[in-house]
């Protein structure tokens, strides 16, 4: 996969409060995401866009679109990667 089909899977990071709190507390990031990828395809556009590595994934669709929680290893990756796309 290269950069350009990782953009057009992950959208934009989404945050609430809710959100915001699941960085801290479950070391997961919440994205919007394409309504056709994949959990596979998420991870992998994960890694290609942020150098990161996750641990796994659960998606949902909303009225908002689909979203992708994205879980990380350690709460140090996670709180990272969410200051380095501007959650924090």
């Amino acid at each position: 996969m290269n950069i350009d089909e990782a953009i057009h899977i992950i959208l934009k990071p989404y945050v609430t409060e809710k959100t915001f709190s699941l960085v801290e507390n479950e070391k997961r990031i919440c994205f919007l995401v394409k309504e056709e990828s994949s959990k596979p395809k998420i991870m992998e556009a994960v890694k290609v866009l942020y150098n990161e590595t996750p641990v796994g994934v659960n998606v949902c669709r909303t009225v908002y679109g689909k979203k992708a929680f994205v879980k990380f290893e350690s709460v140090e990756k996670a709180r990272d990667l969410a200051t380095k796309i501007g959650m924090l």
